[in-house]
């Protein structure tokens, strides 16, 4: 069964490249790019994956992503008003995400938190 499949998707594949609907020239002796999933347990990955590529991610994995946009968006922002506003939304996503893992130290939350304003500080001016 698993062998008439593979064919199958060889078969479609072949086709596609043929027919230039896919391009592999970018891809060619080049590794695909890493999914990362070592934070989601062994025997989650395959629902989790089935679920994100259908469109629906996890709560956790969304939080994450939402940090990672607002860490981006402090990098780059100079005004004040809308760092401090970015920071405290940065900090409730952080109590959140450590509290659907099930840990709740709020001295990590604090040195995690310390760091970031003292990278994203504005240039120029002192941390306070």
């Amino acid at each position: 069964m698993l062998e008439a499949i593979r064919r199958i998707a060889e078969q479609k594949i072949s086709e596609a490249v043929r027919e230039g609907r896919l391009s592999v020239a970018g891809w060619r002796n080049r590794p695909l790019p890493y999914d990362c999933d070592s934070l989601v347990p062994e025997d989650l990955r395959l629902a989790y994956k089935v679920l994100k590529n259908a469109g629906y991610l996890p709560a956790e994995i969304e939080t994450r992503k939402e940090i990672e946009q607002i860490e981006d968006l402090l990098a780059s922002c100079r005004d004040e008003y809308t760092r401090v506003k970015q920071l405290k939304k940065l900090h409730c996503l952080l109590l959140k995400l450590n509290t659907m893992k099930g840990e709740s130290s709020i001295e990590e939350q604090q040195n995690y938190y310390r760091k970031v304003v003292e990278r994203l500080s504005v240039r120029g001016k002192d941390p306070e």
